[in-house]
């Protein structure tokens, strides 16, 4: 009987420890998706704070962003090449 019960004993620890992993497990994956969410936030507002200083100050931009402005501005220019172009292929 009493290797019944180590082994009984042994299984059931076992079990616990697993389901103790799979509770911590699925924690962190809960954790890993708040994160990721976090991440999205702080994106869209970085590119929100982008394109808001583009549409202010993309003219004269601050040394530092001149580059990426005049790279933003032949990047617009382009698209309205290309616009212009399927309108003409369209006949518009």
């Amino acid at each position: 009987m009493d290797f019944i019960n180590k082994v009984e004993k042994t299984v059931t620890e076992k079990g616990r420890m697993l389901a103790g992993k799979a509770k911590d497990a699925a924690e962190i994956a809960s954790l890993k998706s708040q994160i990721g969410v976090c991440e999205e936030v702080m994106k869209k507002n970085y590119a929100e704070i982008g394109r808001l200083y583009f549409e202010t100050f993309g003219e004269e931009p601050q040394e530092l962003f001149s580059k990426q402005c005049r790279a933003i501005q032949n990047a617009k220019k382009g698209a309205e090449e290309l616009e212009q172009k399927i309108k003409d292929i369209k006949g518009i």
